[in-house]
């Protein structure tokens, strides 16, 4: 199942406090970058990103425990984010890109 562009809008206006966030449409679905880094991506209406140590670290710190899942077959697993704390979500994509050497 494809992405809808009505989700895809819901987690940029979620996520309006980052700037430098970009999207690319890859097969029905979008993926996320940040700084120039791919952080995670859009699928079947599901925000999912890349769980890098300092992710999963705040995840914890907030005393939940990690939902991982697949984008799609035979791809690695990822971090389901709660879209609906976009605040949070932002902080998990800046520390990913950091993680992963994004420009700042």
């Amino acid at each position: 199942m494809a992405s809808s562009k009505d989700y895809l809008q819901f987690v940029l206006d979620q996520l309006s406090e980052l700037d430098g966030l970009s999207t690319r449409r890859m097969m029905g679905e979008y993926l996320l970058y940040y700084r120039g880094v791919l952080v995670g991506g859009v699928y079947d209406d599901r925000l999912l990103l890349k769980p890098t140590k300092a992710v999963l670290r705040l995840v914890r710190e907030r005393e939940e425990e990690p939902t991982l899942d697949i984008p799609y077959e035979g791809a690695k697993e990822m971090l389901t984010a709660d879209i609906d704390d976009g605040a949070f979500c932002a902080r998990l994509i800046q520390a990913i890109a950091d993680d992963l050497g994004g420009t700042p």
